[in-house]
């Protein structure tokens, strides 16, 4: 029996991309659907932040999980800084200025090639994180909330108009009695089809009585692990403050 070189193995992954997008744009698209706005929207946008305790996030310090297997992240929400590590890089930075240090194999980079490395971290961080935290981000700044009645129950539409990786994009949460998200449908832009459904499931409660979903089902399966919170950043950290090289070079 021969074994697959490279080439084959990169020709059929090619292969089976397009099939699982040619089988997704036949069989699950979906127009964007229209709901109303108001009171009633976002009653079910309150309903939900409820049911994820949104009053625990808010005062919640420091995140820590793995994206995949392949990306790992340390969050201060606080302070708004972020460690990003994955291969043999590793970037500290805040999302909102988009500072930081940038480090490789060779070790620390500068000018052209840190803030390179650092724009790559941000990509990975606000598509991972929206993954982990995306429930309560229904009123960011730029959102718009909208009610679509489905066969089940109502649904909570939300629109991203700014902010992120692509702005435009939106979700359908489709909620539990509770207003626990079960699932979603995507209408995103690196995504040629509209609707695409992912589970919100596996859920925990971590600290501050937070909950956050780990795991997410559709064509294919998001895996998210080594999910840890704290009120002290240094407790995921080994006791250390991971930023501390970050702040002392401000």
């Amino acid at each position: 029996m021969h074994e697959h070189t490279p080439m084959k193995k990169t020709l059929i992954a090619i292969t089976v991309f397009i099939l699982l997008i040619v089988t997704g744009y036949l069989l699950l698209d979906e127009d964007l659907p229209s709901g109303d706005g108001g009171r009633e929207a976002e009653a079910l946008a309150d309903k939900m932040l409820k049911a994820v305790n949104y009053a625990g996030w808010d005062t919640l310090t420091a995140l820590k999980w793995t994206f995949r297997g392949q990306h790992h992240y340390i969050w201060d929400k606080h302070r708004n800084l972020v460690e990003v590590r994955w291969d043999k890089n590793r970037v500290l930075f805040n999302p909102s200025t988009m500072e930081g240090l940038a480090y490789n194999e060779a070790g620390m980079l500068e000018g052209e090639a840190s803030g390179k490395l650092i724009g790559k971290a941000w990509s990975y961080f606000a598509n991972d994180s929206f993954w982990l935290v995306a429930p309560f981000k229904v009123r960011d700044l730029g959102t718009e909330r909208s009610l679509v009645k489905t066969e089940e129950r109502d649904a909570l539409l939300v629109k991203y108009h700014t902010g992120g990786v692509t702005p435009g994009d939106a979700y359908l949460w489709i909620l539990d009695e509770n207003g626990l998200p079960v699932s979603w449908k995507m209408w995103v832009s690196i995504i040629p089809f509209g609707g695409m459904k992912f589970s919100w499931s596996n859920w925990s409660t971590y600290d501050n009585e937070v909950k956050l979903a780990a795991t997410h089902h559709g064509l294919l399966t998001l895996e998210i692990t080594n999910i840890q919170t704290s009120n002290a950043v240094e407790d995921l950290n080994t006791g250390r403050d991971p930023f501390e090289e970050l702040l002392d070079s401000q």
